[in-house]
């Protein structure tokens, strides 16, 4: 293929995959009288409540995901205690629960005509409300803290598996006793992760639509919504839209600033056998405290919200919608295989350009589809219809409109433009792993072009591709605010079932689709373990 048409293809890609934030960019250049006056009465009435809201549960929640993910991955890093293999990997459980299923599952056990506090009046002849509201910004806080909290506690047990051992011995020959090895040496060292982690949390809590739509919680991103479906306002919807879709823009940039930091010097010449360089072992109260520190956020992410969304579901278990689960399950599984299959092969046309055909344009397309998982959902619906609605008001007899919201085309863009980051970040790794003299070598027999993707990089690459694949389709399958808006008729997932359920206080139903989520989520999270695990 020649270079101008490569660069030329790469180029409508790359525009398909940005237009929804080319369209919210381009919805200021019409900032006329009345978007002014709009922006002003939100500036008046719901832009403070939205902006303070927003920023109280940023900071609550980074607070929250920075003490459990730097504990846990310290006492599983630094200490050796019974059972901190198995909090290896089981600390990375709660990845599998949807925070949204998190949020029913408290809301359904520990709210007023819950069990909890039912069985509470009933034994000890207590009246009214026995527990506090679940449903604000603490309740929320609690949820994307145990949810969202495997972010930092991923990135700092890798940092301080890497360099903090070695470090820590060179701290205990120069005298330092073990807390303040910890405290000066450990820590420090991983800071830029833990950074790094906390942006990734703040991105998926600014970007949830579930839990504070359920909790009553105004957000940008509930604001976003009440906007565009309650007030049928578009202008208000795409302001709200490009603020929110800024501070996900500082916050992607705080992310990449700690990623450049996570570089250290390679230590060499250290004794692979010695004591330090070991985890130091536990006993007796210290030993109960690290085990104290995992077991927590394992039971308050993964394992009680399961136990109470398995209560509803076997005790209703004779009035389950099965023929109606069935249907659910299938456009789910519809949906999500068939993003899949398209991210995967978009991710591998953009990795093997940038293999074989380095160059400004390949590396800027490249650099802007990894940007996609950053941009919330509901900044992608509005940027995707705003276009529609323009195309059908030049033009009336346009069916862009039928076909971007009556049919799988705009919820399948609205995933490529999300997800296709997702599968190239895991085709690039396994693009790392292949050296290029392979590639030079079966230049020097005579294959090249796709003879080269087909014989030479698809043998190499086919786990990494089925492991993209993987994660495109677990993603799609729980994913919530585009699918809200932008499934076709007749079509609900789901997800989108398990909030329309739990929406409607219809707990108990919500409880099986709910868990099948959680099931399909915990593939991934075995994946992950199993790669970490590996040398």
């Amino acid at each position: 293929m020649p270079r101008w048409l490569t660069s030329a293809l790469l180029i409508v890609l790359a525009f398909v995959l940005v237009l929804p934030v080319l369209a919210l960019v381009a919805s200021w250049a019409g900032f006329d009288a009345v978007a002014q006056d709009v922006l002003r009465q939100m500036a008046e009435t719901v832009l403070p409540e939205y902006a303070l809201t927003s920023l109280v549960l940023c900071v609550a929640v980074a607070i929250g995901v920075s003490l459990v993910g730097v504990l846990t991955a310290s006492a599983v890093t630094l200490f050796d205690f019974p059972g901190r293999r198995t909090f290896e990997w089981a600390l990375l459980l709660p990845l599998a629960m949807p925070a949204y299923v998190v949020a029913y599952a408290y809301t359904d056990f520990l709210q007023f005509s819950g069990p909890m506090q039912v069985w509470l009046r009933e034994t000890f002849g207590l009246r009214g409300r026995v527990f506090p509201e679940i449903r604000n910004t603490p309740g929320a806080v609690w949820v994307f803290t145990f949810s969202l909290y495997p972010y930092v506690y991923l990135l700092a047990r890798t940092a301080l598996s890497e360099r903090a051992a070695q470090l820590m011995e060179a701290a205990r020959l120069l005298g330092a006793p073990l807390t303040r090895r910890v405290r000066e040496v450990a820590l420090p060292l991983a800071r830029p992760a833990v950074a790094a982690g906390v942006a990734l949390a703040l991105m998926e809590t600014l970007a949830d639509f579930g839990v504070v739509n359920y909790f009553g919680i105004q957000t940008f991103t509930a604001g976003v919504y009440k906007a565009w479906l309650s007030m049928d306002n578009r202008t208000a919807a795409a302001q709200l839209a490009t603020l929110l879709l800024a501070t996900v823009a500082l916050l992607l940039w705080l992310e990449h600033r700690a990623e450049r930091r996570m570089r250290f010097s390679t230590l060499r010449g250290q004794r692979a056998g010695s004591a330090e360089a070991q985890p130091v072992r536990l006993a007796g109260g210290r030993a109960a405290l690290a085990l104290l520190v995992c077991t927590v956020p394992i039971l308050a992410g993964f394992v009680l919200p399961v136990l109470f969304m398995l209560r509803p579901l076997i005790g209703g278990w004779d009035e389950l919608p099965w023929a109606m689960f069935v249907q659910w399950s299938r456009n789910s599984v519809w949906l999500a295989g068939l993003s899949a299959g398209l991210a995967t092969a978009i991710a591998l046309a953009l990795a093997f350009a940038a293999r074989t055909r380095p160059g400004p344009v390949t590396r800027g397309v490249v650099q802007l589809a990894s940007l996609g998982y950053a941009v919330p959902g509901a900044v992608i619906v509005v940027g995707l219809l705003l276009p529609v609605g323009w195309v059908q008001a030049a033009w009336p007899e346009a069916t862009l409109g039928y076909w971007v919201t009556a049919t799988a085309m705009g919820i399948v863009w609205a995933y490529m433009v999300r997800f296709t980051a997702v599968a190239l970040q895991s085709v690039q790794s396994g693009y790392a792993r292949v050296p290029t003299s392979l590639d030079d070598s079966a230049r020097m027999l005579g294959t090249t072009g796709l003879g080269l993707a087909r014989r030479v990089h698809w043998p190499l690459l086919r786990r990494a591709t089925m492991a993209a694949a993987l994660l495109v389709f677990v993603d799609v399958m729980k994913e919530l605010p585009a699918t809200l808006v932008l499934r076709p008729f007749n079509s609900d997932t789901l997800a989108v079932v398990t909030y329309q359920l739990a929406r409607d206080e219809r707990l108990g139903e919500a409880a099986l689709p709910a868990l099948t989520l959680v099931l399909v989520g915990l593939l991934p999270v075995i994946l992950l373990s199993r790669t970490l695990r590996s040398r």
